[in-house]
């Protein structure tokens, strides 16, 4: 399963805002979180416990999973619980749930195999949520478990009619910018619909069922090419095999697109955007939708790195800003990016009445998001996808 959301936002996104649209919590919610609080200090036991629970009593859905399970064992739990906890709020949990839904599809998920996951769900509970675990409570988690993987089933079963699980696509160019950065190219094996902003998860021959999220490097193209930027990141098993093994000829997967970080082209509103590292690629796919839509609007690119030699492709934004007058470029260079990219769009503005977009490593988001909110740019203005669902966190 994929990450759970971790900050709010709004139009449509990957996040759940922590009690959004909700007054008083129905007695299921407050049963619920009783137990999530209990257990919260032995997750990892709790987790453990779940997964060996699930893989004993039913060893035929071993084969979904990656062979080493070190970044995925907790997602899916994690995503359960999360999903759990906010079981109030449907307004925002569903397309939540449903997103997650159609991107299982292409682990093989069935609806078969919710049962099982619920099975080995509440055994793990009732283990070690000791104190708050009876017949009460089973009987709401069994609620709150019907109800969300009852969407999640639906949204699959609708998806399926719409997309295939996944795409077949064939690396076409391997671009080696820096010793750990690449810029690949790759050919969907059918059409490939997708937004400027989003991003997708792919998955190498090298390391099979193990997923991990990049963002699309360009506006969809009239030739049907997909482009993505990776940064081989320490122990990243997809990232280095993407950089350093991945050649023209190699087949990839793809999953479905999704993320929320794109353009509105219902207003004029100037767009304030700021790139970490690869994360300049959704940026740039941003200034590529903009030309492409004939406006006119303003965009301040702030594009970080920590050295000279990571902003690899400086080249490119600089020769966008040469053809489009309304677009601005402004590399911002050091080690500090967390502070110092936000540091130097504080300097400048003034920004309240701009739209802001966020891409980078974990920490630049959310030191990027605190500063935008200070310096004025409403809550509901600043777009940004999860950060755990993206790569740089998960290599």
């Amino acid at each position: 399963m994929d990450a759970p959301p971790t900050r709010p936002a709004r139009r449509g996104t990957d996040r759940i805002p922590s009690g959004a649209g909700v007054t008083e919590p129905s007695p299921d919610a407050v049963i619920i979180r009783k137990t999530l609080a209990e257990i919260a200090p032995i997750a990892d036991k709790v987790t453990s416990y779940f997964y060996a629970l699930m893989f004993t009593r039913h060893p035929e859905v071993r084969d979904m999973f990656p062979v080493a399970m070190d970044a995925q064992r907790d997602r899916l739990l994690k995503a359960l619980l999360t999903a759990a906890e906010h079981i109030d709020d449907p307004e925002v949990l569903t397309p939540y749930l449903r997103r997650l839904g159609t991107g299982h599809r292409k682990y093989g998920t069935m609806a078969g195999h919710y049962p099982m996951v619920g099975e080995a769900l509440m055994g793990a509970l009732s283990r070690y949520a000791q104190l708050t675990w009876g017949p009460e409570t089973e009987a709401a988690w069994v609620r709150a478990y019907t109800a969300i993987s009852q969407i999640m089933i639906d949204a699959a079963a609708e998806d399926e009619f719409r997309a295939p699980a996944w795409w077949h696509a064939e690396v076409v160019a391997h671009d080696l910018r820096t010793p750990d950065i690449a810029v690949l190219t790759v050919r969907p094996d059918r059409p490939y619909a997708f937004l400027a902003g989003q991003y997708t998860s792919l998955e190498t021959p090298w390391w099979p069922r193990v997923w991990r999220h990049y963002s699309f490097a360009s506006a969809p193209r009239a030739d049907g090419l997909l482009s993505f930027h990776v940064k081989a990141v320490p122990a990243g098993w997809v990232s280095n095999a993407l950089v350093r093994h991945a050649r023209p000829g190699d087949v990839l997967r793809l999953g479905p697109p999704a993320g929320s970080m794109v353009v509105d082209h219902s207003t004029d509103n100037g767009m304030l955007c700021l790139g970490g590292g690869t994360g300049i690629a959704p940026i740039k796919a941003l200034i590529e939708d903009v030309a492409e839509h004939g406006e006119r609007r303003r965009m301040e690119v702030f594009f970080g790195a920590r050295s000279d030699t990571d902003l690899y492709d400086k080249d490119t934004l600089l020769g966008l800003q040469r053809s489009h007058p309304w677009l601005s470029v402004r590399p911002v260079v050091g080690e500090g990016l967390a502070g110092q990219l936000p540091q130097a769009v504080g300097e400048n503005g003034p920004w309240s009445s701009y739209d802001a977009f966020i891409s980078g490593p974990p920490a630049m988001i959310r030191s990027g998001v605190d500063a935008l909110k200070r310096i004025g740019i409403p809550w509901e203005r600043i777009r940004y996808d999860s950060v755990e669902e993206l790569v740089g966190a998960a290599g």
